[in-house]
């Protein structure tokens, strides 16, 4: 679940002028419920995902807003929402549960198929998890590097000065495994794990080595069951065992990367127009694309894969390479899916849908 104008957030999330790397809290917004809109669906949605067994599909993004249809999108209905916070990503594991996240460190669970919320956790209760686990890292002595010890003392002080001064982490992707495992990534090397459907959860961020805390941005487990992690400045890390050790791979590009997918192969979406693919996710290729837009985001259905960006961008891969697929829009794309006779796209300016050629559809 990785759609987002993440290069965009992650620049106003470096200007914030919260020393230790949080933004700064505003706890109103985790309190106060979604503002309902009649046009909800026209502003700025980052994630769109399909509930499984049912023909209904989800949108979030800005106030919380979570927006659900029943007729591919033709219409939308507003959920109800106990944040107003921007939400960045959801997902969906059955016809009835799911979770979506966003900022001040929010994590949303539905039981009913995406009409109603509740939050599970918000900032605080994160930042107290990741102080309980930072202190008892350094109490039992769990790495002996000094550089490495100096690293972790260092986090947690950013973690009891956000405390202190209100702090407030920002998720920006998610990814159940099932039922009770399942992780949220996000700013400034965010890793959490819950073992128990969400209602607590481990954090897993000291473990990476990640020492400049690079903003975690796009998560997946691909079909061999490889978790693998991609995040700015060529942040690029995998973990063969759910999430417990983490190994660094050889990054084929030092620019930040915002997006994971997986068709026939893996692909690797980054800025600039930047994009990469892999066999088994530990070495990767180039491959051309006819642009220099950044790309956020894939819709992938069986062996088609559509790529989008920003500026309007939507590539869909044929025998000879990525081609350009007409969009009539210049905003950017964060997320979509591929539904019977046309594309069902979100981001800047809300749900857009692009129709397809025949052939296009298989």
């Amino acid at each position: 679940m990785h759609k987002i104008l993440l290069f965009l957030l992650c620049l106003a999330l470096s200007l914030s002028p919260w020393r230790p790397g949080w933004a700064t809290a505003t706890f109103d917004r985790v309190e106060q419920t979604s503002h309902h809109s009649l046009v909800a669906e026209q502003g700025l949605l980052l994630d769109l995902v399909a509930v499984p067994q049912r023909p209904r599909v989800l949108a979030v993004g800005e106030h919380g807003s979570i927006l659900y249809s029943d007729d591919q999108g033709k219409s939308w209905m507003q959920a109800q929402v106990p944040v107003s916070v921007l939400l960045t990503a959801i997902q969906m594991i059955s016809p009835t549960r799911g979770w979506a996240v966003g900022h001040d460190g929010v994590i949303l669970r539905t039981d009913d198929g995406g009409e109603h919320w509740r939050q599970q956790a918000a900032g605080p209760d994160l930042l107290q998890w990741q102080k309980a686990e930072l202190e008892q890292v350094l109490a039992t002595g769990t790495y002996d590097d000094p550089e490495r010890r100096e690293n972790l003392q260092w986090q947690l002080d950013d973690v009891l000065a956000a405390l202190d001064e209100g702090g407030m982490p920002t998720l920006l992707d998610l990814h159940f495994l099932d039922g009770q495992r399942g992780f949220v990534i996000g700013a400034y090397g965010s890793l959490f794990r819950t073992l128990d459907g969400g209602n607590s959860w481990q954090s897993l961020g000291h473990r990476l080595t990640n020492p400049d805390r690079l903003h975690l941005n796009a998560l997946l487990q691909s079909r061999n069951g490889r978790l693998l992690l991609a995040g700015e400045a060529g942040l690029l890390m995998y973990s063969d065992d759910l999430g417990s050790n983490w190994q660094v791979l050889e990054s084929p590009y030092d620019g930040s990367f915002f997006g994971l997918a997986e068709s026939d192969r893996l692909y690797l979406l980054g800025l600039r127009g930047h994009l990469f693919s892999s066999t088994n996710g530990l070495t990767w290729q180039s491959e051309p694309v006819p642009t220099t837009a950044s790309l956020n985001a894939a819709v992938v259905r069986r062996e088609q894969v559509y790529l989008l960006g920003l500026g309007g961008t939507v590539l869909r891969r044929e025998a000879s390479g990525f081609t350009p697929v007409q969009s009539n829009s210049r905003d950017g794309f964060t997320a979509g899916l591929l539904l019977d006779k046309y594309l069902l796209l979100t981001g800047e300016g809300g749900v857009h849908r692009i129709a397809l050629k025949q052939g296009d559809v298989q």
